[in-house]
């Protein structure tokens, strides 16, 4: 027997699999990967480095103000430490220079005091101005240009209120815009929700290249940078991590030019050869990606690349804040089932996008084709039933389940991280 741990909120599941049954462990090297510097050291080598750009001691001289903007309670960004870096570089260019923080909520929640606490540390919060993105307050935001897919670019006034806008974010492999980062603390991060809706329309969504580590022609993406130009992004700090959420490298620079460095750097060690089997189990990180059922579709498109149609997907999420998004939730919960849903969300025009839209239509899409079973002791099971997957506490009870509906001789895939590889 194999033992597999898998995260899940802040700890592990662990899975005992006959090693007879197992076709393959999917894994990255992000985790194996080795450096003889510390996290500070390389955030500080990065920042030393720029890519494309002036230092960012230099960009902040002769600058009234700036703002930074970072990624909400969603995204492990490991802020304590790159924050303190950032504001120590802007205070040594410019001692006066006014400098707010910008949380990019996108069309999340607002953060709340204690996972700023989390995120920060108590004296970034009580000394420095943090303010947090509502994409649906219309009176917070600035219209400054149509994306190429048609939508208005509405973003923060903060944006172009201030003289110089820089961002911090990290690298991961994303489930539709092929990457997160970069160009992403824009779009979505501190856009307005129609432009975030009309970017994240069906029609984009279904497109073959808006998968995992596609960026060329990937109509999403293609968006995103544009907003992100448009709004005069000047500077990104954005760093990858592995498992334990530690540093692995950073760059820094130019928004598009140290972005695709970033993106490089991470197809080279988190790509996997694809391996099919009629069982998948996965799961999304643990926390803080883990705590809804709407972050963990990401980890489940990782199954979905390489489950059999017809097999099961048995996902390891906490979901401890539920399901996520209101729309989200009812669109699938309302629904016969995932054909009514796709039937539904394709008529949907790209400027008529409804919230959570394209979550529930990736996780129908999944649905279609596979059996996905959710493996939680931190949320109401009805709430997963609801959504037509199955809920179980146990990965063994999952397995049992699994292996009644596609035969006990079934081979199974172990993805223990979904969102840290890229299946090709």
């Amino acid at each position: 027997m194999k033992s597999i741990k898998i995260p899940y909120h802040k700890t592990y599941k662990e899975v005992q699999i006959s090693e007879k049954d197992i076709a393959g462990i999917l894994e990255s090297e992000v985790n194996q990967y080795r450096t003889d510097l510390n996290e500070i050291q390389l955030i500080n080598r990065a920042l030393d480095n720029p890519i494309s750009s002036s230092k960012l001691e230099d960009l902040v001289k002769g600058k009234e103000s700036i703002l930074i903007i970072t990624s909400d309670h969603t995204r492990p960004v490991p802020s304590r430490l790159t924050m303190p870096l950032l504001l120590e570089r802007i205070r040594k260019g410019n001692p006066s220079i006014d400098i707010k923080i910008l949380i990019a909520t996108g069309y999340h929640r607002e953060s709340t005091r204690e996972e700023l606490i989390d995120k920060f540390g108590q004296q970034i919060v009580d000394r420095e101005k943090i303010y947090m993105h509502r994409s649906r307050d219309k009176e917070s935001l600035i219209n400054i240009g149509t994306l190429p897919s048609g939508g208005e670019l509405w973003v923060n006034k903060m944006v172009k209120e201030s003289d110089l806008v820089i961002a911090e974010g990290f690298i991961e492999p994303h489930f539709f815009a092929g990457f997160s980062g970069g160009r992403k603390s824009i779009l979505p991060g501190v856009a307005g929700a129609e432009t975030v809706l009309a970017n994240h329309c069906s029609e984009f969504i279904d497109s073959p290249y808006a998968r995992t580590g596609i960026l060329e022609k990937n109509p999403i993406h293609k968006d995103m940078q544009y907003a992100a130009t448009k709004a005069n992004l000047a500077f990104i700090l954005n760093v990858v991590l592995n498992e334990d959420k530690k540093v692995i490298n950073a760059f820094a620079g130019h928004m598009e030019d140290a972005h695709k460095r970033g993106c490089e750097f991470l197809m080279d060690i988190a790509s996997v050869k694809k391996v099919e089997a009629d069982i998948v189990i996965t799961g999304n990180g643990g926390y803080p990606l883990d705590q809804n059922v709407y972050q963990s579709v990401k980890g489940m498109t990782a199954g979905e690349a390489v489950c059999k149609k017809g097999g099961v997907i048995i996902m390891i999420s906490a979901c401890n804040d539920g399901h996520g998004g209101k729309s989200f939730y009812e669109n699938l919960a309302k629904a016969s089932g995932p054909d009514e849903v796709l039937e539904k969300v394709l008529k949907i025009p790209r400027d008529k996008t409804i919230p959570d839209q394209w979550e529930f239509q990736i996780l129908a899409r999944i649905l279609k084709h596979h059996n996905v079973i959710m493996v939680t002791d931190m949320c109401d099971p009805q709430m997963i039933e609801d959504m037509h997957m199955k809920c179980v506490k146990d990965i063994n009870q999952a397995l049992k389940i699994a292996k009644d509906i596609v035969g006990d001789d079934s081979k199974i895939v172990v993805i223990p991280d979904g969102v840290s590889v890229i299946v090709r």
